[in-house]
């Protein structure tokens, strides 16, 4: 028996002193393959975006970059740093609080400075090991989650394109012509939200949290809240595509759900120190998530019954379609923002659970002392995937609908290119101007050098002359340049008179 771990512990602790060279070759053979072929992956997926014209999932995708270099220079640093760490001793009693495990087997070996001082290593070599794998296990959970869920929503919302077409058809115009008013009750979308329970907040509540789980959107409303929306903001019978619009700001609110800002890293490590057996944290930690996601799915059906109530009580008469006002108001604290900041932690923290549970089932075994019971397996595998599957299919859509209908627009509201070409007029108009005015500035001193009566050609010095008979070249330049601007100019209003005559253009109006 001695002989035995006399042999594991010399197993355990080859090096590369006594390594083949071609053992040692073929691995790092095989790590440099599989990565470059991870990054050629990656490059193909971001060329493909590119092509696209989806700037912002380009943007997801060096954050999910970003992410890996940092989990690889944190993975760096416990790798130097680890003999270090475990060299800092800490009393026995305080190394046996939080553990946990009730009833841990501590068969790991202390440094021999801290046996020494009758004491225990902070964080032993081997757990320094087992953090780096819990890091990396919670970053792909997190994005693979992210990934999963946003392509859920976005497959349920592939139905909102048949819906924006239709917007289009003559019985559509014909069955929402502004010529016609009825009473705000004959509406769709007023049978569908003004009950008897809408009114009286405490009732209104529970209908709307019980409504979020069956026909969470609807085509009446995204009909009314796509006819709120462009008539705040665009002119009345605009051909502006909402569903387009709906995609392009999801995308830009991707990016920032995928990311790990801060304050998740800070949440992460509470999360890590509310795993102790103390706790309990089985018992209520996964119901967090949920309860959450619940919250925000009532307060954003809430919302779409709160905008029916105030367009309500403004008017009785509804004149074609039945008009709701967006406006900041409705939503907490008057921040629209605050819901995706929701989501992201609501995400983050289901993507913990199940990277925890799937890290301790690696390292420790399936009936290790993190989940002992079967009802700790049961809550946290179904939890996390309950919420995944709410999330995409019920609460993402709705949170991509209702969050357009705040007091100011996204960024989104123009296309890529429409993007791409502002910023290039801008560039050359400030050019041009810079330009306009470095002539301007030239012409006072030729002004007043013939108001004192000096002559335009003087010299004081053979080696020191100023010539004034010619105009420099670079003036010519520049007032061929002025010219071109006015002629352009020009042209521009010609463009613009006649564009305004057609009443839009694209959806925007120019006046």
């Amino acid at each position: 028996m001695a002989d035995e771990e006399e042999t594991t512990t010399t197993s355990s602790e080859t090096t590369l002193e006594t390594t083949p060279t071609w053992a040692v070759a073929t691995v790092v053979f095989l790590l440099i393959v599989v990565s470059i072929f991870l990054e050629y992956l990656l490059h193909l997926l971001a060329k493909y975006f590119n092509k696209k014209r989806r700037k912002s999932l380009i943007q997801a995708l060096n954050k999910i970059k970003s992410e890996l270099m940092l989990l690889g220079f944190i993975s760096l640093l416990l790798t130097v740093s680890k003999k270090r760490i475990a060299n800092i001793c800490i009393p026995k009693n305080v190394g046996e609080t939080f553990l946990p495990c009730n009833d841990p087997l501590n068969d790991s070996e202390e440094e021999a400075k801290c046996q020494e001082q009758g004491k225990v290593s902070l964080l032993s070599r081997q757990g320094v090991k087992e953090l780096q794998y819990l890091m990396f296990t919670l970053a792909f959970f997190h994005c693979l989650s992210c990934v999963l869920t946003f392509s859920l929503g976005m497959a349920k919302m592939r139905r909102w394109k048949s819906w924006e077409a239709e917007t289009t058809t003559l019985e559509y115009l014909f069955a929402n012509d502004p010529r016609r008013f009825q009473l705000i009750h004959q509406t769709s979308f007023a049978r569908r939200h003004l009950r008897f329970w809408s009114e009286h907040k405490f009732l209104r509540w529970p209908a709307c949290f019980v409504r979020q789980f069956y026909s969470s959107v609807s085509k009446v409303d995204y009909f009314t809240l796509r006819h709120g929306f462009i008539t705040a903001h665009f002119s009345e019978g605009s051909n502006f595509d909402f569903q387009k619009y709906i995609k392009r700001a999801l995308e830009k609110d991707f990016g920032v759900v995928v990311g790990i800002s801060l304050w998740i890293w800070i949440f992460s490590v509470l999360f890590i120190f509310f795993n102790a057996h103390d706790f309990h944290n089985y018992l209520w930690l996964p119901f967090i998530p949920l309860l959450m996601l619940l919250v925000v799915g009532t307060q954003l059906q809430g919302i779409i019954t709160r905008m029916c109530l105030d367009s309500h009580n403004r008017s009785q008469v509804v004149r074609g379609t039945f008009l709701v006002r967006p406006s900041d108001d409705f939503f907490w604290f008057g921040w629209p923002k605050l819901l995706l900041h929701l989501m992201h932690f609501i995400l983050f923290q289901n993507s913990f659970q199940l990277a925890f549970f799937t890290w301790t089932w690696y390292e420790f075994g399936l009936t290790s002392c993190f989940h002992r019971s079967t009802k700790d397996i049961v809550i946290r595998v179904v939890m996390g995937v309950l919420v995944h599957i709410l999330c995409g299919y019920v609460t993402l859509p709705l949170y991509a609908l209702v969050t357009q209908m705040g007091t100011s627009m996204k960024k989104a509201v123009f296309p890529e290119n429409v993007v791409e070409g502002l910023k290039r007029w801008r560039a050359n108009a400030r050019k041009k101007i810079a330009l306009k005015s470095n002539y301007i500035s030239a012409r006072p001193s030729l002004e007043t050098a013939s108001a004192f009566g000096t002559s335009p050609s003087f010299s004081l010095d053979p080696s020191h002359s100023v010539m004034f008979d010619r105009v420099p070249e670079s003036d010519h330049l520049a007032v061929e340049m002025v010219e071109d601007e006015e002629r352009e100019n020009t042209i521009t209003r010609e463009a613009e008179m006649e564009q305004q005559k057609r009443g839009s253009f694209g959806g925007f109006d120019l006046n």
